[in-house]
């Protein structure tokens, strides 16, 4: 969650490695306009737009929502530190919590519609795409 704080705009959608149908969405950068993947995933210039258009309407809403969230987190630290009647912190952490989990579900969805974008090979071949990434990821530079 830190890392969305520090990545407000791509960042804080692409950083989720969610459930395994959704992972090959969080490379952390928009493959959708990537020229190797377009080529790779067989990605039509329509479904490129697609992605982005849906990413773009989304985003905004997303930010707001990280703001409120961060807010509301701020007060729930201000509340503990001030030694706060508990039913006052359960209150805050309630408000907090389903905060978070608005924002979950909104990026899950986010993904989802992306998804929906594309073939079932397509979606195959971007699983591959980011198996290969993240097995990438784990060898030293250099190799």
């Amino acid at each position: 969650m830190r890392l969305l704080c520090r990545a407000p705009g791509l960042g804080l959608v692409l950083l989720l490695a969610l459930a395994a149908p959704v992972r090959a969405q969080s490379f952390g950068f928009p493959w959708w306009r990537d020229a190797q993947f377009q080529r790779e995933l067989g990605l039509t210039s329509d479904q490129s737009k697609r992605i982005d258009d849906i990413f773009q309407s989304t985003i905004p809403v997303l930010r707001q929502k990280k703001e409120d969230l961060d807010t509301q987190e701020a007060e729930l630290s201000r509340l503990i530190a001030a030694n706060a009647d508990e039913q006052a912190v359960i209150r805050q952490v309630d408000k907090v919590e389903a905060l978070r989990s608005n924002l979950n579900k909104m990026r899950t969805l986010l993904l989802l519609h992306i998804r929906q974008v594309l073939s079932p090979d397509q979606r195959t071949r971007l699983n591959r795409l980011y198996e290969e990434r993240v097995k990438d990821r784990g060898k030293p530079r250099g190799n």
